[in-house]
């Protein structure tokens, strides 16, 4: 069995002074949730050591999470609440000045929790206030600095130890950066060795911003997910010289790029292998092998954009600045 210290943390900035984040999270996004087979999933990976999980408003995942928490706490799987690292997000249709606070308030309600490790801003957009849906109508531009005003309230308050975004290109974090007092702590975005995110990636490091990589086995089963990862010659070939699964070897690229990663599985198997990737090295010749790779970016967010006026985007391009 995998000791929670064999997962390596990195240190982000926090409201009490460094906080370390296991660099492999366990993600609860799913299109259809299956609140007990989630439950299942959640504790047979705390038993494995497991100690990030990854949830989101939008997701729905809060209150089973919350529930597979409780219950590991009361089974003694982990000494106490502040052994694990918990991510949540906030919602576009929650992303105004005066909404953040109660969205939070709401996410800590369904975890049966007093505070977040972390908490990003979901997407740079707004949604009409109310009832959150995905997809978003009534889009709006994000009044980014009412908002991050309110995400720094939420860290000196301690409702969260950690802010940050999601989604952002680096143009949208410079923005950020220009008048934060409390610059993010990651930026998760989708990363794989099909979209490997070199430029962000680079501008994140140099800015001392975390990368949390989202899909880096290409996620599959998802509405907009692609087989290409788990099905590519080359991840197959290294894999096979390796001994590994062409999971692992996925894994083990984002960690080894400097990058840390959400995974989901509910298969006890899986998560076990994916735990498997810290005590050994991609060589040289892989790593110059996955960066031939062509790149694709999955996850496009067309319905975020709109050429007639009614997103704050006209393309995809003008979305990610670029960066697709």
């Amino acid at each position: 069995m995998a000791a929670a210290s064999q997962i390596p943390e990195v240190v982000l900035g926090s409201s009490a002074g460094p906080k370390s984040m296991p660099v492999l999270a366990f993600g609860t996004a799913a299109d259809n949730l299956q609140p007990d087979a989630l439950k299942t999933a959640v504790i047979e990976a705390i038993k494995l050591g497991y100690r990030h999980f990854d949830t989101a408003s939008i997701y729905g995942s809060e209150q089973t999470l919350g529930d597979a928490i409780k219950e590991a706490l009361e089974l003694g799987l982990v000494d106490s609440r502040d052994k694990l690292f918990i991510t949540s997000k906030l919602w576009s249709n929650d992303a105004h000045p005066d909404l953040v606070l109660p969205a939070l308030k709401k996410s800590l309600q369904n975890l049966q929790l007093e505070y977040l490790d972390l908490y990003l801003i979901h997407w740079p957009i707004s949604g009409k206030p109310g009832k959150l849906v995905d997809p978003l109508v009534d889009l709006m531009p994000m009044d980014f600095k009412g908002v991050w005003a309110a995400m720094e309230e939420s860290q000196r308050l301690g409702l969260t130890k950690s802010i940050g975004v999601s989604n952002f290109s680096s143009k949208k974090i410079e923005t950020l950066l220009s008048f934060a007092s409390i610059p993010p702590s990651v930026n998760q975005v989708e990363m794989s060795p099909f979209w490997q995110q070199k430029k962000l990636r680079d501008f994140c490091k140099a800015n001392g911003i975390v990368v949390i990589a989202f899909s880096p086995l290409g996620a599959i089963g998802s509405s907009w997910g692609t087989n290409h990862v788990l099905e590519s010659k080359v991840l197959q070939d290294i894999a096979e010289a390796r001994g590994k699964t062409i999971a692992q070897v996925c894994i083990r690229w984002v960690y080894q790029v400097g990058a840390t990663l959400a995974v989901k599985s509910y298969n006890k198997e899986r998560l076990k292998q994916n735990l498997l990737v810290f005590d050994w090295d991609l060589s040289e010749d892989d790593l110059a092998k996955i960066n031939q790779i062509p790149q694709k970016k999955m996850m496009l967010k067309e319905n975020l954009v709109s050429a007639d006026g009614s997103s704050p985007y006209k393309s995809v391009e003008e979305l990610w600045d670029g960066e697709i």
